[in-house]
């Protein structure tokens, strides 16, 4: 436990910290700027069919999930590039998870995407 105080400055300061990292995820990232892209089709197709609030909660759920996964993913690869500049075997088999994990999320989030918009779309 550290024995520095609580400071609402410092609390702010990391807000700005966060949205800087998001930030930076949207603009070096590409697959962020895909998933962006989907995340909009998806709540487009939304507003437009007009979906149930569960449905809202189950549809931003799996955009928040693919982001965050996104954000790990990258984070660890960063990290995994300083650790190891040069090619290693076991950094590969940790960004291959990450990158798995990615994946998984992102096919969570089409399967959630064609329970709800297909019975809509194709009656």
């Amino acid at each position: 436990m550290s024995d520095k105080k609580f400071s609402l400055k410092d609390r702010i300061k990391s807000f700005g910290y966060a949205f800087n990292g998001l930030k930076l995820f949207f603009y070096t990232e590409h697959n962020a700027r895909i998933h962006l892209l989907a995340a909009i089709l998806a709540l487009g197709f939304s507003f437009w069919l007009k979906i149930s609030p569960s449905e809202w909660i189950a549809i931003i759920g799996v955009i928040f999930l693919v982001f965050i996964a996104e954000i790990f993913n990258s984070s660890i690869e960063k990290l995994a590039d300083v650790v190891s500049p040069e090619i290693n075997p076991k950094i590969k088999i940790v960004k291959d998870l990450a990158a798995g994990a990615v994946l998984l999320t992102a096919l969570f989030a089409v399967i959630v995407g064609v329970i709800i918009f297909y019975p809509r779309l194709f009656p």
